[in-house]
């Protein structure tokens, strides 16, 4: 048996006339054996001459019709069920020939030349035979290959989806990844058995990773509790233990699993709490007739929202950005897999652009708006405050503007955590925007367009001004998540500013159905928070990142601590020490009871703020921000000094 093995695992190619010979000589003993039997191994009955004329009727039809069905013509290690089918079809249709050729000479007076009950026996003897020593050969094969070098797996979810995935690594693995344990949380499969593979309880994961010498987990379900997820992968990387998943059914290629469909887990599985599924029928019947807006649709938000309200098919959906290439990828994308047709609009132009503004507006008079156009790294805007107030300022005072003149129904701000007691410049902006947007809420006088000059005429306003604040959000352009991957890509280091960073974390579309859900739930003026869980260490998410690549902290990769850049502080906060909270019908979803502002004066000290940064002066941009926004103090950064100033009072006032 291990010359056997060993000539298998050289991979030899057996011969096509070998093939052809053993299959003709498994024929012919069948025929010989079944003239013994059928005479009781009488050997004074079965004689040379009486067995002549069957072997030469047996090697003459079996030559044609292997030659015909081509049966020496499969690599017999690697043959599956239709190479054999195609063997034992061959061995049929010679035991039918011979069978209408005994019919064929008694109907003439002619004595059969094979007997009917030797034709039969012939039959399922070669049949057996030919198949068999097919099926031994492969199972020897399997059983050589990689034998020393099996790899032992244990697949959590042991459904329908762990069944198939069992069956696709046996079958596409030549044997290498041998499943020995399935893991599942209904308890009414504990103790039983799928394929001779037990099934075990969550309870007994480590026992069974110890007991085994596991070196592969895959997940087979999607909708895993976190926590439990969390528990068994932070387990497995402490192991070195290889994590994978199974993708969505409806992602199987044609019904089918494909090996190189299964994927590494990704960090953004492992928050540490169950991801937000927020009911969309309200979503669904606000939207579906409106005509809705997104500005920065070609971002990481912006086009997230656009796919969930593209799924919705609502009357018109426009997408503004100024990236060119951003918004025709995704009029690409859309257009393929919702089939939108003239309902999806695509405007390229600038939030800050007046002009090019009002001419959307006034081209399709949206519904709603959603404002997701925004600068908002952190160090980048700390070097360029004036585009800070230009971008994020100027461009949501020009929407918001618009919005209350064309009667827009609602207009959604999207904001960020770092708008609560500020630290940087990009923070501030967006506390700034918030301000404008809160104070508008309630004014009289609405904004008309007069020679591409917004001014002021009196009219009551229509329009619900909703902010959002949103943490830091997985995979983002520009997010920590990217930048991880990339560095272990290229071997390292992974760059951490500092080794106490804490920061929130939220996925994209976790953001985007909490936006959704805001501009159901607003009545205008309120801002969103999200419970965002508990905060993440951004050196434990270096290190799991590092792990789930299958490399080792600190060997492999290193990590480098790099120091706070300039406006980032070690932690961001969820509300400012003066707001309050206000509890929703979602639990997930609070509002923050915030200071009300005189639009008046807001009004006056933003267009004084736009009005320094238009002339690129960036100081003194940042003294008016901190006039604006008196909790904006600096940290890291070249205007810690402006701080030591004494700045004029608060606009703010409580209602």
């Amino acid at each position: 048996m291990k010359n056997v093995r060993k000539f298998l695992l050289r991979n030899r190619i057996a011969p096509k006339w070998l093939i052809f010979l053993l299959d003709l000589s498994i024929c012919c003993f069948a025929i010989v054996y079944a003239n013994c039997l059928r005479l009781n191994f009488d050997f004074t009955l079965v004689t040379p001459a009486s067995l002549a004329d069957d072997l030469v009727a047996t090697i003459i039809i079996n030559s044609v019709l292997f030659y015909i069905f081509r049966t020496y013509h499969g690599i017999i290690r690697l043959s599956g069920f239709q190479e054999a089918f195609r063997s034992i079809s061959a061995v049929f249709y010679s035991f039918f020939l011979m069978l209408v050729l005994n019919v064929g000479l008694r109907l003439l007076n002619f004595p059969s030349f094979i007997p009917t009950s030797v034709l039969f026996i012939y039959f399922f003897i070669s049949s057996f035979a030919v198949f068999g020593y097919r099926l031994l050969v492969k199972h020897l094969y399997r059983l050589s290959v990689n034998q020393e070098e099996n790899i032992h797996v244990v697949i959590y979810g042991a459904e329908l989806n762990g069944s198939v995935l069992k069956k696709t690594i046996e079958q596409t693995s030549n044997n290498r990844y041998k499943i020995v344990a399935f893991i599942d949380d209904d308890e009414n499969r504990y103790g039983k058995t799928i394929d001779n593979i037990k099934i075990y309880s969550f309870s007994q994961v480590k026992n069974v990773i110890k007991s085994w010498q596991i070196k592969m987990l895959f997940f087979a379900r999607e909708d895993f509790d976190p926590a439990k997820k969390n528990l068994v992968v932070d387990y497995c990387l402490e192991h070195s233990i290889k994590v994978m998943n199974i993708p969505p059914m409806k992602e199987w290629i044609q019904g089918h699993l494909n090996i190189n469909q299964l994927k590494e887990v990704r960090i953004d599985e492992l928050l540490g709490r169950p991801q937000i599924n927020l009911n969309n029928e309200h979503v669904i019947n606000l939207l579906r007739n409106k005509k809705v807006l997104i500005t920065g649709a070609s971002g990481s938000i912006g086009s997230e929202l656009a796919r969930q309200i593209a799924a919705i098919h609502p009357y018109s959906l426009i997408l503004c950005d100024q990236t060119e290439t951003g918004l025709y990828e995704l009029e690409y994308e859309l257009q393929k897999k919702y089939g939108l047709g003239n309902s999806l609009k695509i405007y390229l132009g600038d939030v800050k652009d007046e002009n090019s503004m009002n001419s959307l507006f006034g081209q399709y008079l949206p519904n709603i708006v959603f404002h997701a156009a925004a600068y908002k790294h952190v160090p980048m805007m700390e070097n360029h405050p004036s585009e800070a107030i230009r971008n994020n300022v100027l461009g949501t005072k020009v929407l918001a503007d618009l919005s209350e003149f064309y009667n827009v129904e609602r207009f959604l701000l999207i904001s960020t955590d770092k708008a609560i007691n500020p630290t940087n410049v990009m923070g501030a902006s967006k506390r700034i925007a918030e301000i404008y947007c809160q104070s508008i809420q309630n004014r009289l006088t609405v904004p008309s367009p007069d020679q591409g000059i917004i001014q002021l005429t009196p009219r009551k306003s229509k329009t619900k001004f909703i902010t959002t604040r949103f943490g830091n959000v997985l995979g983002s352009n520009g997010s920590v998540i990217p930048r991880f991957q990339e560095q272990i890509s290229k071997g390292g280091p992974v760059t951490v500013t500092h080794p106490d960073i804490i920061r929130y974390f939220m996925t994209i579309p976790e953001a985007c159905s909490l936006v959704l859900e805001a501009v159901t739930m607003g009545e205008g003026g309120e801002v969103f928070l999200f419970d965002m869980g508990e905060p993440v260490k951004i050196l434990d998410l270096a290190r799991k990142m590092i792990k789930l690549a299958g490399l080792t902290p600190g060997k492999e990769i290193d990590i480098k601590f790099t120091g706070l850049r300039p406006g980032e502080k070690l932690f961001e906060e969820l509300l400012n020490k003066e707001e309050e909270v206000i509890p929703t019908h979602n639990k997930k979803i609070l509002i923050a009871k915030v200071m009300e502002y005189d639009y008046e004066k807001v009004t006056k000290s933003i267009d004084k703020v736009i009005q320094i940064s238009l002339g690129n002066r960036d100081e003194d941009v940042v003294k008016q921000m901190k006039r604006i926004v008196p909790e904006y103090i600096s940290n890291n950064s070249i205007y810690e000094s402006i701080d030591e100033e004494i700045l004029s009072p608060t606009l703010s006032s409580h209602g």
